[in-house]
């Protein structure tokens, strides 16, 4: 019986040392393949990566729940950098920013950051664009920082509290943060790259994930322990974030806008707009018909449009084409 219960401890060390070692060779690979591809700035949460691109009145693009930066890369900074000048970061935690903890990854901190980061990088009172979690993240820095920030682009916003996790991102479900870092640091990655293909079909639908979304779009970043950690960290933050910060909304006094795909698999447009409508019956609404949830990357052209659309709604006075 001793000899059995040794066997099995023994089996169970030789798993976990193995499931260690393959997250990490999956880490090493993704960064191999998609290096760091902006600068770094110091930020309370520590080094955030950005890119910054183009000139003029400035957009700072905030990615949402396990993305990063280069879901903007993918097509919208191209389209905008011409009449704009384009940032997007990677939220702290995520892409190639430095690792959260519980502490940093509330909506409060996350958005004092970002503030901090765009104030660094010399811009005054940008355009917000937010992209699913981004969206909460924006709503967060207009409400914190009401004379720092000129006006809301949301896309797929994350508005209210949610009653389920959707089927793609439940793994990431996780409120210990002691099982959230043990997690990350051996079955999630491994189960991640078996599992990948189904949920990103999922987070897509009903639109097609592009074949190059995971080098051109960021998705092998993924594959990293620190990518789960944070956006497990994220998911359970917002559970008690986002109930108080929707009483708030009353407050909001910056231009505001709301694109959604008719679609959305992930988020439920009407419970997001109307959450917003309430308070702001002059916000701007745009439903895109037949798209999803992944609309910088599905739908970079009308997604640039609404964005210009915000600005000239924030900026009315300038030269916007």
């Amino acid at each position: 019986m001793i000899w059995f219960m040794f066997l099995c401890v023994l089996f169970g060390a030789a798993c976990l040392w193995g499931l260690r070692r393959m997250t990490r060779d999956l880490a090493r690979q993704a960064e191999a393949q998609l290096p760091p591809r902006g600068s770094f700035i110091d930020t309370s949460a520590g080094r955030l990566h950005y890119v910054d691109v183009g000139q003029g009145p400035a957009l700072v693009m905030i990615h949402g729940l396990g993305g990063q930066l280069q879901h903007f890369t993918y097509a919208l900074t191209e389209a905008l950098g011409n009449d704009f000048r384009v940032i997007a970061i990677d939220r702290p935690g995520s892409g190639y920013s430095a690792p959260t903890d519980d502490r940093h990854a509330r909506l409060p901190c996350q958005a004092q950051a970002l503030h901090e980061a765009w104030r660094a990088l010399g811009v005054e009172r940008p355009l917000v664009v937010g992209h699913s979690m981004g969206g909460a993240v924006a709503l967060t820095l207009a409400l914190e920082y009401p004379d720092e920030v000129a006006g809301l682009a949301l896309l797929a916003p994350l508005v209210a509290q949610v009653s389920d996790v959707p089927p793609a991102m439940r793994l990431l479900a996780i409120r210990s943060p002691r099982r959230r870092r043990w997690m990350a640091e051996t079955l999630a990655i491994p189960l991640t790259r078996v599992t990948s293909r189904q949920a990103l079909a999922q987070v897509f639908a009903p639109e097609a994930v592009p074949a190059d979304y995971a080098t051109r779009g960021g998705g092998l970043l993924a594959l990293r322990p620190q990518a789960f950690h944070a956006a497990s960290t994220d998911m359970a933050m917002l559970e008690h974030e986002l109930p108080r910060q929707v009483s708030r909304y009353t407050a909001l006094g910056v231009p505001l806008g709301v694109m959604f795909g008719a679609d959305d698999r992930i988020l439920e447009p009407a419970l997001h707009i109307e959450t917003l409508q309430r308070p702001r019956p002059d916000m701007l609404v745009h439903v895109e018909p037949e798209a999803g949830h992944m609309l910088p990357i599905t739908r970079p052209e009308a997604t640039a449009a609404f964005i210009r659309h915000m600005a000239a709604r924030t900026w009315p006075s300038s030269l916007i084409s």
